[in-house]
């Protein structure tokens, strides 16, 4: 059992390092890249494309992160019983139930980018890339992904509480 823990720590880490690290390269890389007049004809087809590959991508960690951190919450010893208003007064509880609900904080803004601003953003964009419809949802897409990026660097940060302790 502990070696499947191990398999689902490290795929827990693996999948958090390709997903910040795809939200960050995409916010401070190719996105200031496209900004730039030389790349304004193919700017919003490549940040178009650019993002639809990482969201396959980004959904499969998130799906990765989820089952594999829920497997070494419970490999842990804490399960359902565990989820009782006791529970969440320890201090791996409140810090647990904080890393939850930015998750679900996170899923929510996610699917928000993904299926509604984002598609929209692209679709208005390609048609009329100038227009101020299309300039403030790319602006909207643009803050969500920081926020989320922000939040995920907390995430991490929490986790690492969790492991350690706190003092």
């Amino acid at each position: 059992m502990y070696t499947f823990y191990l398999i689902a720590v490290w795929l827990h880490i693996l999948a958090a390092i390709i997903w910040i690290g795809g939200m960050a390269f995409l916010g401070m890389v190719l996105a200031p890249y496209a900004r730039r007049p030389e790349q304004r004809d193919i700017a919003i087809s490549m940040i178009r494309w650019t993002g639809m590959r990482f969201r396959s991508i980004g959904w499969v960690c998130i799906g990765l992160l989820i089952l594999t951190g829920l497997f070494s919450v419970s490999y842990r010893g804490y399960g359902w019983q565990d989820l009782s208003s006791p529970f969440w007064q320890s201090s791996f509880g409140h810090t647990l139930g904080l890393k939850f609900s930015l998750l679900a904080v996170i899923l929510l803004l996610s699917l928000l980018h993904d299926f509604i601003i984002g598609p929209r953003a692209g679709a208005i964009s390609q048609t009329n890339p100038s227009s101020s419809q299309a300039r403030r949802l790319r602006r909207q897409a643009a803050w969500i992904g920081r926020v989320n990026l922000l939040l995920a660097v907390v995430v991490v940060a929490l986790a690492v509480i969790l492991v350690r302790g706190r003092p």
